[in-house]
């Protein structure tokens, strides 16, 4: 069984481990293995996990099971808002249908009081996603040509909830 708790840096290297393998596994068919070996060089290093686990009003998650981290969650508010930017939910391929995404989709929107808006960008082809937060009662508003950071070029759709934080 997986339990929900706040990350710390001593998990740093198994969120690497769930952020490569999901990444992978999710991504290579859509940007080829080239492309997602160079997202996960900067987006999801060392550095841009201890950035992100440090980063003020945060909120990074992982589900644990004592043995292993199954998925991670990682949120913070959008600046000068009151829109929550989801900026990962990922698990791990091997424990995808535990219910751990659930879990982690449910602890954040509890974290941010003050919280209208919940908004998560999701690659348009990643239909189990997609049908993942509509599930979870997000739906589309808007899209970009520029997922995550920067100038990415990775299109996205941007998927969004009211909550009451």
């Amino acid at each position: 069984m997986f339990f929900v708790r706040s990350a710390s840096a001593r998990d740093i290297p198994a969120i690497r481990d769930v952020l490569v393998d999901t990444w992978r596994a999710t991504y290579a068919p859509f940007y080829g293995a080239a492309k997602v070996e160079e997202i996960i060089a900067d987006w999801h290093s060392v550095a841009a996990i201890t950035a992100n686990l440090n980063r003020p009003g945060g909120e990074f998650l992982v589900a644990d099971d004592g043995k292993l981290i199954g998925g991670v969650a990682f949120a913070s508010f959008a600046p000068g808002t009151k829109t929550v930017l989801l900026h990962q939910l990922y698990v791990r391929p091997e424990c995808q249908g535990l219910g751990i995404g659930r879990d982690l989709f449910a602890e954040i929107e509890t974290c941010f009081p003050g919280a209208q808006e919940l908004s998560v960008e999701v690659d348009p082809g990643n239909e189990p996603a997609i049908g993942f937060y509509t599930a979870h009662g997000m739906v589309e508003t808007g899209r970009t040509e520029n997922c995550g950071k920067g100038q990415s070029g990775i299109p996205a759709l941007i998927m969004s909830k009211q909550v009451s934080g």
